[in-house]
């Protein structure tokens, strides 16, 4: 075969494919392979690890070699058909006047091939052309592509680094069935130019790259193509023809039949799915699918967020949702605790284990092996892997693991550095959020039954002083949000950090990311649903006044209304979603509602003793055609142009792991008629009813400004030191050392040493004789 190199392309900007996808699959066995479908194609396949794309698409084109021509992905009205909701083994089906084009996709549970199942019926003179777009090792800018022979039979062949990829066909009858074929670089010689410039195939290149790559050629009616991924082009090109061999039939039997074994594995005593209603009940067991389906096989316990990259057409972004959160990832694991598939929960807490930092936090994301993507710090993040820890202990799915080492460094961190979190949990703005606060709170609880002694106490001291002081951090009062709605007060957003020291830090202004231009709105007017998990957790009755005053503010600020039912916005203000006009989000936009949060909010009625079903018919009725949830849906007027539907997916993420796990669990609390994920110790020691501890607790990064007469002062820092103390100015002085409390080292000013001051002085000096340099003052009160 002659070489002829395809002409190289302007640099382009390697995006990926849509993020809206229509399902999602695997294989449940030796394959290590993911793929997804979006617009009708395939579109991104992740392998060997979920965490790395190795195609941007593969599609086709119908044409008769005479001029006409059609993309299929353009073709409106795909028609996506699961024959078992517990099976994510889709059939595609596109209708043209001049044909129908049906595919069949699978990955083969025994190699790491995609097998495709085509059909076309029509005009005579028609015929299928293959487009595939390699990103092998999500790099766009060093594949190199070829046509080529293994074993005799025309295959295509991509490779970029220590990744091989190989395209065979199989027609009807069994043999080789690659026609020509042709190779190119994306906006120059790739096939779709073919015949965008020459209206056929005109062009055979054999050789292109290395540079952004794409893959074509003419196949037969009916076949069956085979996407091989491996170590080398070779070995790749060996695995797709012997899946062709085996055929897709095979393939697709054991296929299903694993994923059957799955759910048969599973024990979920309540017998949950059968007392859902139908359109309910399918959308639980396909989230249990699109749990597992997101599990990485090379590390177990590893799930990313999403097969998705939001608003992948415009994106070219390296990490997309394919990383790992450790929130997202305890989420999932409570839907997976509460489907009782054990073995994948415990799991996860093992690689969570794996991943925990040397000082007891965890990274904000990372890829599957523990390299972080980005490196900010979110506390609730260090306190899921302790609440999933006394989860599995309460379900007796502990066993034997190992996990008083991660619970003590955990907790550690979060002492240290609580209540003020770098990052809230949509990863935007530092202060306490009632959200972080609430788990972190829990998580102090429920880790302080693995821990004994003096580390018990320090943790349930930090636990009830934060609990009891949450409305002096994050409730506003007299703010114009209470005017408005006419109630005495609401929880915030995200109080400031100097909210510690400052009572009126939440009249500052909050900067809000994401937009085009900052609203300048004051912490006080800026108002989210995470205060609703301090009513999830126990910390707070959902009738509580004040929460109840929330909902009301909340509800008016940021929930919608939509065909398919309520859905809430995650803050005032959000910026983080497409524009006005339905562009997409390219750094800044105006944020859409997220069925998440209608799943949070659907968990709050379960509390206050309403019916959730409202919000699990919304949720249901938010999925894609594919039945995914999506991150966020559309929720202003249609805009045909960019496919947006009030009451339905945006192009931001789908299907959102989370969402599907939050689905889930709303299901079971439902059910259950209490929060299935409500942690169980810290329910036993607050059921709502806020502490009065009787101390304060002072740190360097935490300064009361005054003491209540009666209440004890403890200072709890990280090393050991002693307190050089007096009161009214430096009267009676005396000294005061610490004391290990496992966590932390805790001096204590006891009420009877603090009984006649109005206030204190103190200055601190560590073991090594250093002094801090600096003296400190706290007035005690005595009124209220």
């Amino acid at each position: 075969m002659r070489t002829i190199r395809a002409p190289v392309a302007l640099w382009r900007r390697p995006v990926w494919s849509t993020g809206r996808k229509d399902c999602v699959g695997t294989a449940l066995g030796y394959s290590r392979l993911w793929f997804t479908i979006g617009h009708g194609i395939v579109t991104e396949v992740f392998y060997p690890r979920i965490d790395i794309p190795q195609i941007r698409d593969l599609g086709f084109l119908i044409a008769d070699g005479r001029g006409f021509w059609q993309e299929i992905k353009a073709l409106p009205d795909c028609v996506l058909e699961l024959e078992d909701t517990h099976v994510p083994l889709p059939r595609l089906r596109h209708h043209h006047e001049r044909f129908e084009f049906t595919l069949h996709v699978c990955a083969d549970p025994d190699r790491d091939v995609l097998l495709i199942d085509f059909a076309l019926t029509g005009n005579a003179g028609l015929r299928p052309y293959l487009l595939c777009a390699p990103r092998l090792g999500e790099d766009a800018h060093a594949n190199r592509a070829w046509v080529g022979a293994w074993e005799g039979r025309r295959v295509l062949w991509a490779e970029q680094g220590p990744f091989g990829l190989a395209i065979h066909c199989r027609d009807a009858d069994g043999y080789a069935a690659l026609d020509t074929c042709s190779v190119g670089e994306v906006g120059a010689s790739d096939l779709w130019q073919d015949f965008h410039l020459n209206g056929r195939m005109t062009w055979g290149y054999t050789e292109a790259g290395p540079g952004q790559v794409a893959l074509g050629g003419a196949l037969p009616p009916r076949g069956t193509l085979a996407l091989g991924l491996g170590s080398s082009k070779e070995a790749a090109a060996t695995n797709a023809w012997s899946a062709l061999a085996e055929g897709f039939p095979r393939a697709a039997r054991e296929y299903a039949a694993r994923w059957h074994a799955w759910h048969a594995a599973r024990v979920c005593p309540q017998d949950i799915g059968a007392r859902l209603p139908s359109g309910i009940a399918e959308l639980y067991a396909r989230s249990a699918t699109v749990i597992k389906v997101h599990e990485d096989h090379t590390f177990p316990g590893a799930l990313v967020a999403s097969l998705s990259v939001p608003w992948g057409e415009t994106s070219d972004t390296l990490g997309g949702y394919h990383l790992v959160w450790s929130r997202d990832l305890v989420e999932s694991a409570g839907a997976l605790l509460a489907l009782g598939a054990h073995k994948e929960a415990r799991q996860i807490l093992a690689y969570l284990i794996g991943t925990q930092q040397a000082d007891g936090h965890w990274l904000q994301n990372q890829w599957l092996g523990g390299k972080p993507f980005w490196n900010g710090v979110q506390l609730d993040e260090a306190g899921f892997p302790v609440l999933l820890a006394s989860a599995l202990k309460a379900h007796g799915a502990l066993g034997d693991m190992a996990v008083t080492d991660m619970v003590f460094r955990a907790l550690s961190f979060i002492v240290c550095e609580g209540p003020v979190t770098a990052q809230d949990r949509w990863e935007e703005d530092a202060g306490i959020n009632a959200f972080t606060l609430a788990v972190m709170i829990a998580a102090l609880v429920e880790g302080a039954a693995f821990l004994d002694g003096r580390a018990q106490a320090c943790a349930l001291m930090f636990a009830d002083y934060w609990n009891a002081r949450i409305e002096a951090w994050t409730y506003a009062v007299g703010d114009p949000l209470s005017q408005q709605f006419q109630v005495p007060g609401h929880y915030i957003r995200v109080a400031p950090p100097d909210i510690l020291t400052d009572r009126d830090a939440d009249r500052e202004v909050l900067p809000i990311k994401n937009r085009a231009d900052d609203p300048q709105l004051a912490a006080c007017c800026q108002v989210s649903n995470d205060f609703l998990q301090l009513v999830r957790y126990g910390l707070r009755d959902a009738h509580d006044p004040r929460i109840l005053a929330s909902v009301a503010v909340m509800d008016g600020l940021l929930k919608t209304e939509t065909p398919s039912g309520p859905v809430w916005h995650r803050y005032n203000g959000d910026g983080y979603g497409e524009h006005a006009d339905g562009r997409p989000f390219d750094g800044t936009g105006i944020g859409r509602g997220w069925p998440l949060l209608t799943g949070e909010r659907g968990h709050y009625a379960i509390a206050a003793g309403e019916d959730a079903l409202p919000y699990l018919r919304a949720m249901a009725a938010m999925t894609g055609q594919g039945g995914l949830l999506p991150e966020q849906v559309w929720d202003s007027a249609p805009i045909p142009e960019y496919d947006l539907t009030p009451g339905h997916p945006s192009g931001s993420a789908m299907p959102l792991v989370w969402a599907h796990g939050e689905f889930v669990k709303l299901c079971h609390s439902h059910v259950l008629g209490v929060p299935v994920d409500r942690p169980v110790a810290t329910w036993r020691r607050y059921r709502g009813v806020r502490p009065t501890p009787g101390f304060c607790i002072w740190q360097f990064h935490q300064r009361p400004q005054y003491l209540r007469v009666g209440e004890e002062l403890r200072i709890a820092l990280a090393a050991p030191f002693t307190v050089h103390w007096g009161q009214d100015g430096w009267q009676a002085v005396r000294d005061t050392p610490s004391e290990d409390w496992g966590l932390l080292h805790v001096a204590i000013l006891t009420r009877e040493a603090l009984r006649t001051a109005n206030t204190v002085q103190f200055t601190l000096r560590w073991q090594t004789g250093d002094w801090v340099g600096q003296d400190f003052h706290i007035d005690i009160r005595r009124g209220p």
